[in-house]
């Protein structure tokens, strides 16, 4: 059976605008989805991201939440047919605030993947508050846990399977241990990319702000350089079918290029095409 990526709806969160893309509308607020993804298909269900822990602490980061009770992380599996305790893994794109705040509820003998690199980060202050104490304390706590923590260490290896046609990848952007999840999928390899790409419109497609030809824009929100971030984009436009974001709808791959955006399963319809960008000689 083929393997498929079920998007999960974890609610929204209010935030500025120029958080999303670096210099864009600032002083703007936006509401965005935050996602979770579910992988059916394969030897045991795989949940990438558990959304934030609630809605008060988004404030912490002067951003609002919206979640309600379709949302919660439950009701989300449950659409599915799951409960908390069929999960077998979830894996972290990596451990901010809106990825990891459910890791809890889930029982000890569902192991947590991520790449070590992240939780190394998650404790240095750089992006502090961005990883809350609860959340981080609790990952700290299944360390101890027969099984219940697996680390990564993609800078080393490159790549690590996790069931068969599925595998990580470091994103090499974002945070310096944020990772990627690769997906097999029967039309193509899928790539959750967790907080690489915001969106999709503003990034990429009308890539505001810039003049040069098939140039990225950076987020608002990164640990590494502008070159680092912009390179990381590039390799997700080049290597993938389908790139799915945290933040915003999965969007299909061609010619590096996004031409059309998918709904909440992927492979599935296309719910909107995108016009290739076209070059015309002078």
């Amino acid at each position: 059976m083929a393997l498929t990526i079920h998007v999960l709806d974890y609610g929204d969160i209010e935030l500025e605008t120029s958080f999303l893309v670096l210099g864009h509308e600032c002083g703007r607020v936006r509401r965005v989805p935050v996602y979770g993804f579910l992988i059916l298909g394969g030897t045991h269900p795989v949940l990438v991201d558990t959304g934030y822990r609630d809605n008060a602490i988004m404030e912490s980061l002067g951003m609002r939440g919206l979640q309600f009770h379709d949302n919660m992380i439950e009701n989300q599996l449950a659409k599915h047919g799951l409960k908390l305790g069929d999960i077998r893994y979830i894996l972290h794109t990596h451990l901010h605030i809106d990825h990891a705040g459910k890791d809890d509820k889930f029982p000890m003998n569902t192991t947590v993947v991520l790449n070590r690199k992240e939780m190394e980060f998650s404790v240095s202050g750089i992006m502090y508050p961005q990883y809350p104490k609860p959340d981080i304390l609790h990952l700290v706590e299944r360390i101890y846990e027969p099984e219940a923590m697996r680390f990564l260490d993609l800078e080393i290896t490159g790549a690590e399977e996790i069931i068969p046609g599925v595998w990580c990848e470091a994103a090499g952007a974002h945070t310096e241990g944020s990772m990627n999840v690769i997906v097999e999928t029967a039309e193509g390899l899928a790539c959750i990319c967790g907080d690489v790409i915001y969106d999709f419109n503003d990034q990429i497609v009308n890539h505001v702000y810039t003049n040069n030809w098939m140039e990225p824009r950076v987020t608002g929100n990164h640990a590494g350089s502008k070159r680092e971030e912009k390179g990381a984009i590039k390799k997700l436009l080049n290597n993938y079918t389908f790139l799915l974001p945290v933040h915003d709808k999965p969007a299909k791959i061609q010619n590096q290029q996004v031409v059309g955006r998918l709904g909440m399963s992927v492979p599935g319809p296309m719910t909107e095409t995108v016009p290739e960008r076209q070059w015309f000689p002078m």
